[in-house]
């Protein structure tokens, strides 16, 4: 069977602009980076109150890992989930910029359990009335988890990009899996390939493999559900740019935001959850632990957000002096 990409009209215009040296026009997006603190809020707030504060087009990135609505917890029983999914979902897309994108977590296994909350639900509500593309399906695969006896063990769960427009930004570059040496030798024999790509490392495809959390890893802050740094970490260097801004509004423990002071990004989290404050504290003693100093980032009073600089637009950011 012939090769579809050699036909693939969006691959040849990606090929013709490298060999032009340019750049798609997501690209150009992001903004020199500076030297200033990064900027970050954390609030205990519910998640359409935090969103409909929000100015429009002012969000990079929206990393959602919502309430699976299986009863793990008080805050994962909600009845008419889907209605109240739609809510947040059309508040998103509004709120995010035009280059922006959006991950949401989430697994077809919990189909028919406490309620209407698997993710083709989110993802039939999505095509049904958003405007917004998914742009992968990404299978998170973990070689741990539970056992079972009347159907084959679950290792994996979905995660669903969905891109604000054909303008989205994706930097693969950030995100490529390292070649040895013995296999970068023997692609670069193959004449189809990049060598200058090759270098780089390859495309770690839509299957990740990266081990769940256990009970007693370090990175463990005492939230049930805590993903893992890692796998956040691919998501915001592929779909953010540094010094853009990050929102998670099912923050959970508040790893996003931990990455996105790693990462030079700046940062919005929220969570109904009182105990979340208490949660990001031991991120951030980690996070200093480990060398970053208390100076490269700022945390904001969550009274204070809506007038902060933070959430300026990219179009008002770049036409500042």
């Amino acid at each position: 069977m012939p090769n579809r990409s050699h036909h693939n009209a969006r691959h040849i215009a990606m090929n013709l602009l490298r060999k032009r040296g340019l750049k798609h026009s997501s690209a150009n997006v992001a903004m020199a980076p500076s030297t200033a603190p990064t900027s970050h809020i954390i609030a205990v707030m519910d998640c359409l109150t935090l969103l409909r504060g929000l100015p429009s087009g002012s969000i990079q990135l929206v990393v959602c890992d919502p309430p699976y609505n299986i009863n793990v917890a008080s805050w994962d029983d909600r009845a008419q989930y889907v209605d109240w999914a739609g809510q947040w979902l059309s508040e998103v897309e509004r709120v995010l910029a035009p280059s922006g994108n959006l991950v949401i977590f989430g697994g077809l296994q919990y189909q028919g359990e406490a309620g209407s909350g698997d993710l083709v639900s989110l993802i039939g509500w999505m095509r049904a009335h958003a405007n917004m593309r998914l742009a992968n399906l990404i299978i998170w695969n973990y070689p741990n988890g539970l056992g079972a006896h009347r159907f084959f063990a679950n290792r994996h769960e979905e995660i669903a990009w969905f891109a604000k427009s054909p303008k989205y930004y994706f930097d693969l570059d950030a995100v490529r899996s390292k070649l040895d040496v013995l296999r970068l030798e023997r692609y670069k024999r193959d004449k189809r390939l990049n060598p200058d790509n090759l270098d780089k490392g390859i495309n770690p495809t839509n299957v990740w493999r990266i081990p769940r959390l256990n009970g007693n890893s370090r990175e463990r802050v005492g939230h049930p559900t805590q993903k893992p740094k890692q796998l956040i970490e691919r998501l915001v260097r592929a779909l953010s740019y540094p010094e853009s801004t990050v929102l998670d509004f099912f923050a959970g423990s508040g790893v996003t935001s931990r990455v996105a002071i790693e990462t030079r990004r700046h940062s919005v989290s929220a969570d109904v959850d009182s105990m979340f404050p208490t949660y990001f504290r031991r991120h951030l003693d980690q996070i200093d632990g480990g060398g970053l100093l208390p100076k490269d980032y700022v945390l904001i009073d969550p009274a204070d957000w809506t007038a902060h600089p933070l959430f300026r637009t990219a179009s008002q950011a770049a036409a500042s002096p």
